[in-house]
């Protein structure tokens, strides 16, 4: 008897388990090859049809389950077999070499049937074997189950002799990011690398030259400089699908992502990664920067080495606009800090997206990792940053409001580094709603991005979500600080996110703004920093100064948020209270100084980071308590003295303030002599002893702060 092999149906992944159908004329011997297989000796009674019988995965050469099934005509109906023609994955014709009539239903009846039912392109192979024999029964089924784990149809062509094209665009995406010094061949050390992650061994040196010397055989330019080429690599992967090894074949492209359609899967490209809402992520540098290693040796990526490395992808990921986007050289290339804020940029605003081209790139092959989702990292919700007031975010976003012709633009590309000249080149069809760079903050780096929000009525609730926002008006135009006043107050007034309003093109002629109030009144108003004058008009690139200060703003929300005075002045608690206007001083003495510096080394930074010290905070905290309750008691003690003599002169109530005052403030300074007698008399007042002691105790304060203030300054 022979038995015919369909091609299965295509998957769009891997199955995780194979269906057999065996069909036929009646009594050619389909139940006979099942028992035969499960019994390994002929039946003597065969029944009219065999049960569905499954063979488990550890039984089977490529681990996977395996249902086969048998047909009856005398016991199944015409939809019955339809339906399991449909479920099936191979289906084998049974016909009996001595039984002609069997044999001429193949052609007349089978063959129809299932093209009918299946894909049209179905390809069928022939194989003999003998149930009472016991003749290639166990590879008529190890072929069928071969021909769904490992189909040839999507990877050759038997007519023509050669892979087909979507085979030869996988291979080749393969060979590039196997290719890891990007020089065009695979040396021993990238081979020995291939091998082992994707059939967890590596090759013997004397393998290695075996290899290529079948290639050198069949190729003149297989291999070159002792390293395999990309058309010696693919003739290997012919050699292997014309000799019946497709499996290897499969195995290297299942490897790197591939389903049975040629395609990379979604599981491949879009790995399962926890987010939450108010939670950010932020790529992996080191593991992008070897990205950019490969492709390029002189720290900026040209158009072609761009063009290179995004040869793996299906299409080009970024577009002209990504070089007003990001810092470039003279030349206008992607300088190395512009590929990493590029790739932080997609992250931030896309996730997916940045999975989905770490994926077209290979990342989790070259790293060895379960997927590319290693390379992003979730950091905690933005309202515990708020609550510890310290956050773990390397990436701010700021939105740059303003009506158009404002210089909105200008202050994107000034973060660039760019001053006006370098931005008159840049065509309409190449800018860019976004700019991404570096900024300094107290010694740390971080990203800010600027996002230009057009020009709109009311701002939607994705144009409000934001870190920082930066309110900006041309100070030539007398009705654009209008607009930013009337966006603040609809959006940003009672909101929680600091702003800031940039007062551009100060270098032009100043003219007064068409609203009730002034700029820098409106910013006392509010309790903002006041308007910061800005410029791209300079021989070099534009001051930074602002976009300091949004990243510190954007870091320390709570330190320069309006309302940290004003609201909840209703409460009982009095301490929470004296910490609101602490914080209200330091963010006034802040803008005061309009101090922009990052040295760390400044009066100012030092000064900065006393005052947030955990040190000075404890100790603040126990004086205002200490204070508070000292306060209570006398106060308590003065109410009763005043109903216990309510007749008293004026002279005693002034004598008992004088004694909270001198409770407060001088008890401290007295030793034990003065105990018993602490008020204060006008006899004291009128002693030199009492100035003499006044005096004394102020320059020991003078000196202890000076004296801390130069070991600080050492210490720096």
């Amino acid at each position: 008897m022979r038995a015919g092999r369909v091609r299965p149906l295509r998957a769009s992944n891997m199955k995780k388990d194979v269906r057999i159908l065996l069909v036929g004329e009646p009594r050619v011997g389909k139940t006979s090859l099942i028992m035969s297989l499960v019994s390994e000796e002929f039946p003597e009674e065969v029944p009219p049809r065999a049960e569905e019988i499954t063979i488990p995965a550890d039984v089977t050469p490529e681990r996977v389950p395996t249902h086969i099934v048998d047909y009856s005509e005398a016991e199944q109906s015409d939809e019955q077999l339809h339906q399991e023609i449909s479920q099936a994955n191979v289906i084998c014709i049974v016909y009996a070499v001595n039984n002609k009539h069997s044999i001429d239903k193949v052609t007349s009846r089978w063959i129809p049937l299932i093209n009918e039912r299946t894909d049209k392109d179905s390809r069928f192979s022939p194989c003999s074997c003998s149930a009472k024999n016991l003749k290639n029964i166990s590879e008529l089924f190890y072929y069928a189950q071969k021909a769904v784990l490992h189909p040839t149809g999507p990877l050759y062509c038997p007519e023509e002799k050669e892979m087909k094209p979507a085979c030869i665009k996988a291979l080749t995406r393969i060979f590039k990011i196997s290719d890891q010094d990007n020089d065009g061949t695979l040396n021993d050390a990238e081979l020995n690398f291939f091998q082992r992650i994707c059939f967890n061994t590596p090759l013997a040196p004397q393998a290695l030259e075996d290899v290529k010397n079948v290639v050198r055989k069949h190729l003149s330019d297989g291999v070159a400089d002792s390293g395999l080429t990309l058309r010696g690599f693919l003739f290997l992967h012919t050699l292997f699908i014309q000799r019946g090894r497709h499996e290897t074949t499969w195995t290297v492209l299942r490897r790197f992502g591939y389903d049975d359609d040629l395609d990379l899967t979604p599981e491949y490209l879009f790995p399962l990664i926890m987010l939450v809402w108010g939670f950010f992520c932020r790529v992996s540098e080191c593991h992008v920067t070897s990205l950019m290693c490969l492709q390029d040796r002189d720290c900026a990526l040209s158009p072609d080495e761009l063009k290179d490395l995004f040869k793996v992808f299906p299409y080009i990921p970024w577009g002209p606009d990504v070089n007003n986007t990001v810092c470039t050289n003279e030349r206008g290339w992607i300088t190395y800090q512009g590929f990493l804020s590029q790739w932080t940029l997609t992250t931030y605003l896309d996730v997916q997206r940045c999975l989905e081209y770490l994926g077209y790139l290979g990342y989790s092959i070259l790293t060895e990792q379960e997927s590319q989702a290693s390379a992003i990292t979730v950091t905690r919700d933005k309202k515990i940053d708020l609550q510890k007031k310290q956050t773990q975010r390397n990436v701010f976003r700021c939105n740059v409001i303003g009506v158009k012709g404002c210089g909105k633009s200008g202050v994107l590309q000034a973060l660039l580094g760019r001053n006006l000249m370098r931005q008159k080149k840049i065509r309409d069809d190449h800018k860019s709603f976004y700019a991404i760079n570096t900024v300094y903050v107290y010694g740390q780096e971080k990203y800010l991005l600027l996002h230009d929000i057009s020009e709109s009525e009311f701002l939607t609730e994705e144009e409000i979500i934001c870190d920082v926002v930066c309110l900006v008006y041309d100070v030539t135009n007398p009705k654009s600080f209008e607009y930013c006043a009337r966006i603040f107050k609809q959006h940003f007034m009672d909101s929680r996110i600091p702003c800031l309003i940039v007062a551009a093109k100060s270098d032009l002629h100043e003219v007064k703004q068409e609203h009730s109030i002034s700029p820098t009144d409106f910013c006392r108003k509010h309790k903002m920093p006041p308007p910061q004058a800005f410029t791209c008009n300079t021989a070099d690139a534009p001051s930074k100064d602002i976009f300091v200060k949004l990243t510190t703003m954007a870091m320390y929300p709570e330190d320069h948020y309006r309302g940290s005075l004003s609201r909840d002045m209703g409460s009982t608690d009095r301490i929470e209270n004296l910490r609101k206007i602490w914080f209200f001083l330091k963010t006034a003495f802040h803008a005061r100084l309009r101090c922009m510096c990052t040295c760390n080394r400044c009066t100012f930074c030092i000064c900065q980071n006393f005052l947030n010290s955990d040190l000075l905070q404890s100790v603040k905290n126990k004086i205002f308590t200490a204070v508070l309750n000292r306060l209570k008691a006398r106060v308590a003690e003065w109410g009763a003295m005043l109903l216990a003599d309510d007749e008293g002169s004026i002279t005693h109530q002034v004598h008992a303030v004088r004694s909270v005052e001198d409770s407060i403030f001088m008890e401290s300074s007295h030793g034990e002599l003065f105990l018993d007698d602490r008020h204060v008399t006008q006899a004291d007042l009128k002693s030199s002893t009492f100035w003499l002691r006044a005096s004394f105790g102020a320059t020991v304060f003078a000196v202890l702060g000076f004296a801390m203030y130069k070991a600080l300054l050492k210490q720096r």
